[in-house]
């Protein structure tokens, strides 16, 4: 492990834990009606530092809380796995954006529906592709993305990595959620990317949640350990907002197809998500003027892959 990167675990610091017990479940679900009564529409996208860290389970189970709480939610799938966010919900995707961009499918043809008000439009080849892209074909996958989101409460971007992606170009105040793996290979691969972001992209603001431990006292110092390294190298802020415990009805959830908060709502896990799903809405909704946020971030996406050798990549 680098020398500039925390060791898996530290001094817990002093945040208070969760409450627990099933009466929790309606206490949370009235705590998201009143965040989402009083938010407009936000996009907030999801990343982890590679594959199988958890940030496609994450967007699943966000989707699935937001919707059930009565919002129109929209998932925007840049994954290009086996294990993206349709075929994790069970879902048949036979066609995605590219084929709306090209004139062969519409858009009704290509978004997937799920449960509970959420949508899911598979985005990675038309994102990856955007370079090759000519005029004509770029103001139709502005228009589809746009007409996707028209309705949406909530947009849920499962971010890619690599080449041309949201990622890269959002702004420094649209929200941006980083899976953390409580794993010392997890944690490297998430500070190189944190620093990649902050040198390359210039963003200076991250959320954070923990992924895979054992209590929320391994989860804190994890975090506050990543946190401390990342202001000292990297002037980044960084923002709590949970941590996923292992658990094996999560695990069970993702066999079955389904969300875990579906499945066995009273799960450790079910209570993280909706508590991580409350701190994203308690931040302030982003506007850019009263413009789209959407379109603006797809807007900056398609100049920065024009030309090739200027895109501001995530690597």
């Amino acid at each position: 492990m680098r020398s500039d990167m925390p060791p898996p675990q530290s001094s817990p610091s002093g945040r208070g834990g969760k409450r627990e017990g099933q009466s929790y479940i309606p206490d949370q679900a009235a705590g998201l009606r009143r965040l989402l009564a009083r938010s407009s529409s936000r996009v907030v996208t999801v990343v982890g530092a590679r594959d199988g860290l958890g940030a496609t389970s994450i967007v699943v189970n966000l989707a699935a809380v937001l919707g059930n709480s009565g919002k129109d939610v929209l998932v925007l799938d840049e994954n290009l796995s086996q294990d993206n966010v349709a075929n994790t919900l069970a879902l048949k995707a036979r066609f995605d954006l590219l084929h709306v961009v090209h004139g062969d499918k519409t858009l009704q043809d290509v978004i997937v529906q799920g449960s509970q008000g959420v949508h899911v439009l598979p985005v990675a080849r038309a994102i990856q592709g955007l370079p090759k892209l000519g005029e004509s074909q770029r103001e139709r996958l502005l228009e589809a993305l746009s007409a996707a989101a028209k309705d949406a409460d909530v947009v849920l971007v499962d971010a890619a990595r690599a080449g041309h992606s949201f990622c890269a170009s959002l702004s420094g105040d649209e929200p941006l959620l980083l899976v953390l793996n409580a794993t010392a290979s997890g944690i490297t691969e998430s500070y190189a990317l944190l620093k990649q972001m902050a040198m390359h992209n210039g963003r200076q603001a991250f959320d954070i949640v923990v992924n895979k431990v054992g209590s929320e006292r391994e989860a804190l110092a994890i975090f506050d350990n990543m946190a401390q390294v990342a202001s000292r190298h990297l002037q980044v802020h960084l923002e709590y907002l949970g941590h996923i415990p292992v658990d094996e009805k999560l695990k069970r959830a993702t066999q079955l197809g389904r969300p875990v908060t579906e499945v066995f709502p009273a799960a450790q896990s079910s209570y993280a998500m909706r508590e991580i799903a409350q701190g994203l809405l308690r931040a302030p909704a982003v506007s850019d003027e009263g413009h789209d946020v959407l379109g603006s971030v797809v807007q900056r996406l398609m100049r920065q892959s024009r030309p090739v050798n200027n895109t501001m990549a995530i690597t």
